[in-house]
């Protein structure tokens, strides 16, 4: 739990002895001192428009989950396999944000759900918690250096251009945009989850006129490539479970949007619209590309998953379309792509190290902030270990970045039941305190909801590594897929024994702290048939 701090990591030789408060919402109101003053956890700048916030929404975490990720999915599962294990995948990522979404509106600090597991369960379970995931989004910004390696590989050979100066290059690109200002990073995945939208959009058009028959054989294509010998279900049930790990990672970085609350405008009213716009990203980004791309793409194809290159789905669509210059287009679209993922995968890792760093999980080094309010020392430690993208060189870019997402995805569902855990306990603390009225934004699929991400969640992790032990046990694939339950068990252990901390008791639980209830939410009243209508499109988008 985050205390009041003046803050003592802030650079003080041209703000004086206290940094510019003006930015924490609350601070300057002195009716609301007593509930929220100014905590460590919440002086980071609020920069982030709602424009900027609603783009990062529906585009910023899209990147080589997608755009790479349904190409493993595809040759390892089978069409059919991919889309259930997606639809699957995006329901509990759904209700996940339904529960994030209703604790971020009243507490928006930057820990986000890493701060709430300390704060509503137990400072070991946060503690190991948001270690997991700073290591999540690190490794995820490595991926996806890795992922331009294999991109690049369309239109050369790693032997003429090495693919890690590829990576070294935007590698450092990452780190000017977050570490020079907030409105640098919401200005540039602004734009790029603009054009990420928009190619997505265009995919799906163009999908849908390959599959007609416009493609380079002026051929209907149909459903045929669901009749292919192990089509629909390649690989049977072990098949099938593999892709719910790449489907996790795919989705992954849906919560991270939480994270942006401690620098977002409004956050009871921005954030609210934000986990609405869910529900649509998941129905027409991935469930309507992923059934597009299993009617297009035959599982067989080549080079679609093999240890040395991962070929897009997105861009042997266009190619089919017969235009020479297509694929590059869209090859290059699509690695502007994955910089963007890359972008707030960053962004994200360092705002968890500052968390740990202002709530003592943490050295207090990693809590220094810039002239600009932003977690310096932070960008620099998350993005060295984002360095783990120099290893294609040594085991291949495919093998690496199939390890380093099977370890994200299982990082992602472990923060998925840690939400639902956390929601449960959230809710009967607001229920024990009588708060529950003061709720800005409510989930609607409370209790059924949380307690889903947590069951569905837990199976899924068990079963997916099935492939590991079938036909021949994989030891190295064995160690991607559950490596990080024994590590985060093991702080969670270390950190309760050495603290001895206890699980935070429903009455005495915290929900005055940096809180922005119901009452401070500013509604534009309107009245009539465009009253109605402008509810009802609210919940929509």
């Amino acid at each position: 739990m985050a205390y009041y701090n003046n803050s003592p990591t802030f650079d003080t030789k041209e703000h004086g002895s206290h940094p510019p408060y003006d930015d924490v919402e609350g601070y300057n109101n002195p009716a609301a001192e007593h509930r929220r003053g100014p905590t460590q956890s919440d002086l980071l700048k609020r920069a982030l428009s709602a424009r900027q916030v609603q783009m990062i929404a529906i585009g910023g975490t899209i990147g080589t989950g997608l755009f790479l990720g349904t190409g493993k999915s595809l040759a390892t599962g089978g069409p059919a396999s991919m889309l259930i294990a997606y639809a699957i995948v995006g329901a509990i990522v759904f209700t996940t944000m339904l529960s994030l979404g209703e604790m971020a509106a009243f507490v928006p600090v930057a820990g986000s759900f890493c701060t709430f597991a300390g704060r509503f369960v137990d400072d070991a379970f946060g503690f190991a918690l948001t270690w997991n995931y700073w290591f999540n989004d690190a490794v995820s910004t490595a991926a996806d250096l890795v992922a331009l390696q294999l991109l690049l590989q369309y239109w050369t050979e790693t032997d003429k251009f090495p693919g890690y100066a590829l990576s070294l290059i935007f590698w450092a690109v990452l780190i000017a945009a977050n570490i020079i200002t907030v409105r640098a990073y919401g200005e540039l995945e602004y734009w790029l989850s603009l054009l990420k939208v928009i190619t997505i959009v265009v995919f799906i058009i163009m999908s849908i006129v390959v599959n007609c028959g416009g493609n380079v054989d002026h051929m209907y294509i149909g459903g045929k490539y669901w009749h292919l010998p192990d089509a629909p279900f390649v690989g049977g049930i072990g098949g099938f479970a593999s892709v719910f790990v790449t489907a996790s990672f795919a989705y992954g970085g849906t919560e991270s949007i939480a994270i942006t609350a401690g620098e977002t405008k409004n956050p009871t009213k921005n954030l609210p619209r934000v986990v609405k716009n869910v529900f649509w990203r998941i129905l027409l980004f991935y469930l309507l590309s992923v059934l597009l791309i299993g009617l297009n793409v035959p599982y067989n194809y080549p080079d679609l998953n093999t240890k040395t290159t991962q070929t897009s789905p997105f861009t042997i669509v266009f190619q089919m379309t017969g235009a020479h210059a297509a694929g590059s287009v869209i090859n290059a679209v699509i690695m502007t792509s994955v910089i963007s993922a890359g972008n707030h995968a960053l962004f994200a890792g360092t705002r968890l190290l500052y968390t740990l760093s202002v709530e003592g999980h943490a050295p207090k080094v990693f809590g220094k902030l810039n002239r600009n309010q932003v977690p310096w020392v932070a960008v620099l430690a998350t993005s060295f270990v984002a360095g783990l993208c120099f290893g294609s060189s040594f085991i291949g870019a495919g093998q690496l970045w199939n390890w380093l997402q099977n370890i994200v995805g299982v990082s992602n569902q472990l923060s998925w039941i840690a939400i639902g855990i956390t929601s449960l306990r959230f809710r009967a603390a607001l229920a024990v305190q009588g708060k529950t009225h003061l709720l800005p934004f409510k989930n609607w699929t409370y209790p059924v909801g949380p307690w889903l991400c947590v069951i569905l969640n837990s199976v899924i992790i068990l079963v997916q590594g099935w492939s590991c032990f079938s036909p021949k046990f994989d030891g190295v694939s064995f160690v991607s897929y559950y490596i990080e339950l024994p590590i985060m068990l093991l702080m969670y252990v270390v950190w309760k024994v050495i603290k001895r901390t206890k699980t935070v008791g429903l009455a005495e639980m915290d929900l005055e702290t940096d809180t922005y209830t119901a009452e401070d939410k500013v509604e534009d009243v309107a009245t009539g048939w465009k009253g109605k209508a402008k509810v009802v499109l609210s919940w929509l988008f």
